[in-house]
C-alpha cells in the first residue's frame, strides 16, 4: 500500500515538473497546439523576441532551439519531432517543413557560429564569456537553411550552413550535408554518396 502511494506521488510530481518546464520553455516561443517541450528541451531565444523561434502544431521537442542575439529565426512546421541532444542554432534562418523527423545528436547550424579570422574568433570568444553573446557580428558567414516536407534525419547527422534539403528526403545517420539534396534522394556519409529512393 505505502509503495502504490509512493509511487502515485512521484508520477504526480514527475506530471507536474514536466508541465512547469513546458509552460517556461513556451515563454520563450511560440507553439501551437497539443506541441510539448519536454525535459530534455532547451528554448534559447538569446534575442527575446518569441517571433524569432515559432513551432507549429502536434510537436515533439526534446533538442536545443538557439537564435542569437544579432539574428536568426527558427520555423517549425506541423507534426514534426526533434530528438535529444539535437541543436538547431540559426544567425540567420532555419525553416523546418510538416512531418519533419529530426533524430538525436543532430546539428544544424545556419552560420559558422564563430569568426574564421583567428583574432577575431578569439575576441568574439572574449566577449561571449564577459559580456554574453554580442548583439551585433559582422564578421560571422551565415545562410539559411530550407527543411522542406517529409524529410527524415538520422541521429548524429550535421546540417550546414545555405542548404536545402528536398521533399521527402532521407539523410542518412553521421552525414554531413553542406550542399543542396534533391527531393527523395538518400544521403550517407560525407554527401559523396546519394541515391534515389
Amino acid at each position: 500500500m505505502m509503495k502504490m502511494i509512493t509511487i502515485k506521488l512521484y508520477n504526480k510530481w514527475i506530471n507536474f515538473k514536466l508541465r512547469f518546464w513546458d509552460v517556461m520553455q513556451k515563454e520563450k516561443c511560440i507553439t501551437g497546439n497539443s506541441t510539448n517541450l519536454f525535459l530534455e528541451a532547451k528554448i534559447e531565444n538569446l534575442c527575446k523576441n518569441k517571433e524569432k523561434i515559432r513551432i507549429g502544431d502536434n510537436c515533439k521537442i526534446r533538442g536545443e532551439l538557439l537564435v542569437y542575439p544579432h539574428g536568426g529565426e527558427i520555423l517549425i512546421g506541423n507534426d514534426c519531432y526533434i530528438g535529444e541532444m539535437t541543436k538547431i542554432w540559426s544567425a540567420r534562418q532555419i525553416k523546418i517543413g510538416n512531418r519533419v523527423l529530426i533524430a538525436h545528436n543532430v546539428n544544424i547550424h545556419d552560420s559558422n557560429d564563430h569568426p574564421l579570422d583567428k583574432n577575431e574568433r578569439h575576441n568574439h570568444y572574449l566577449e561571449i564569456i564577459t559580456s554574453g553573446h554580442p548583439k551585433i557580428i559582422d564578421t560571422l558567414r551565415e545562410a539559411p537553411i530550407v527543411i522542406e516536407d517529409d524529410v527524415w534525419i538520422g541521429f548524429n547527422a550535421i546540417i550546414l550552413k545555405g542548404v536545402r534539403i528536398g521533399v521527402g528526403a532521407i539523410i542518412g545517420a553521421g552525414a554531413i550535408v553542406k550542399k543542396d539534396v534533391a527531393p527523395y534522394t538518400v544521403v550517407v556519409g560525407n554527401q559523396n554518396n546519394i541515391k534515389s529512393l
